[in-house]
């Protein structure tokens, strides 16, 4: 691989960057055109990846554009573990299946952004399923309690008089493994893992190996501009939802978030960004809707794109109806909101009564505003929520 010059480097060590460990030595090492091992380990808790995670995806991207070789470490040893919202409760432990068959869920959805040919698929079960008691407690042995329980969670938890499992303490030290195992040159993770991760960096030196650099994201504010993107906030975008429903969620994101989301979200070339930042000032519709464009591109390609942007300005700058309306069939007249709550057009029938009263529902085109209203069983009648929902029945 050639040597990169110094511009493709500090660009490589800015964009999506929060902070690097080891930054003086990886400079030394990318300068030197060696191929590098890139690792990022992920834990399998939810079926589905948000945009959230998409930062880290692009970041190791650029990696690999570079020619160096991705590690996408599948946690399917440590994810037994569990990982709770709430980092003030125990983790609870969970089935090996289970861990395994979400991982592959994870896999597919990486690869819409990651070179397949320069990414190995790894399983740390690999190396954990083999080991004895003897094994992890000599593991155990290269750390003491003091430094492990000094992780920030842990702390909140003893403040609060809560429990702090017997095996919480551990996971730390099997993360930092991971990279002895796959001699990692850079582990490129999320700010919440960096203690982890610098455990790794202390087994490496203790079993003869270079320590890792540690690159660390930014977080991704959501789709409310305030909190990060969860699923357990609801404000999230899916990285396998429908190109009309990217499309519609980018479209509401408020104007202060445009310029972020270009640049960690998208792979836009970093010397277009100072005009985008300029010009998400002076033209914020038209500067989301190129954003809207660049994101579903990523993940649907550039065809379905051009779709969900014409699905978009035909229902809301022309009154249509998407092309794509999913179809229902009730065998009887049924109230509006048992349909909604069914259909997920509502999370629940207090949710539906709630929409209606506040006049966010419509049927054929029509605001509805009654709670209780009945809806006949009439082929073709198209029932919206909101802006983006419609559901029709068949």
């Amino acid at each position: 691989m050639d040597r990169p010059d110094k511009k493709t480097i500090d660009e490589l060590l800015s964009r999506r960057v929060n902070s690097i460990v080891g930054e003086k030595e990886l400079r030394t090492k990318l300068a030197s055109g060696k191929p590098l091992r890139i690792k990022h380990g992920v834990d399998p808790t939810t079926p589905d990846l948000h945009l959230g995670y998409s930062v880290v995806y692009h970041k190791m991207r650029e990696f690999q554009d570079l020619g160096h070789t991705v590690i996408f470490l599948i946690g399917d040893f440590t994810g037994r573990f569990g990982d709770p919202t709430n980092k003030n409760d125990v983790r609870q432990l969970r089935d090996a299946h289970d861990v395994r068959e979400m991982s592959e869920h994870y896999i597919k959805q990486v690869l819409t952004i990651l070179d397949p040919k320069k990414t190995e698929i790894r399983y740390n079960s690999e190396w954990y399923d083999k080991m004895s008691a003897e094994d992890i407690i000599r593991l155990m042995s290269h750390f003491t309690h003091a430094q492990l329980i000094e992780r920030d969670m842990f702390q909140q938890r003893i403040k609060k008089h809560k429990e702090i499992g017997l095996h919480e303490p551990l996971y730390p030290v099997l993360q930092g493994y991971d990279s002895v195992m796959l001699e990692s040159d850079v582990t490129i993770i999320g700010t919440d893992q960096t203690f982890n991760e610098m455990r790794g960096r202390d087994l490496q030196k203790d079993f003869g190996q270079e320590p890792q650099a540690i690159i660390s994201v930014p977080l991704l504010i959501g789709l409310d501009g305030k909190q990060k993107m969860s699923q357990s906030l609801g404000n999230y975008i899916g990285i396998t939802e429908s190109p009309d429903e990217q499309y519609g969620k980018i479209m509401s994101l408020p104007d202060d978030q445009i310029y972020t989301y270009f640049e960690l979200a998208t792979s836009v070339p970093t010397s277009d960004l100072p005009a985008i930042k300029v010009a998400a000032k002076k033209e914020p519709r038209d500067t989301k809707a190129r954003l809207a464009y660049e994101i579903v591109k990523i993940y649907h390609g550039e065809a379905a794109a051009k779709k969900a942007e014409d699905n978009f300005v035909g229902i809301f700058k022309k009154g249509r109806t998407p092309d794509d309306i999913s179809e229902i069939k009730i065998k009887k007249a049924t109230r509006l909101v048992d349909i909604m709550a069914k259909y997920n057009l509502a999370s629940s029938k207090s949710e539906a009564r709630r929409l209606i009263e506040q006049r966010g529902v419509r049927i054929n085109h029509h605001i509805v505003s009654d709670p209780n209203l009945i809806v006949e069983n009439e082929p073709g009648t198209i029932i919206q929520v909101g802006k983006r929902h419609f559901i029709q029945l068949g």
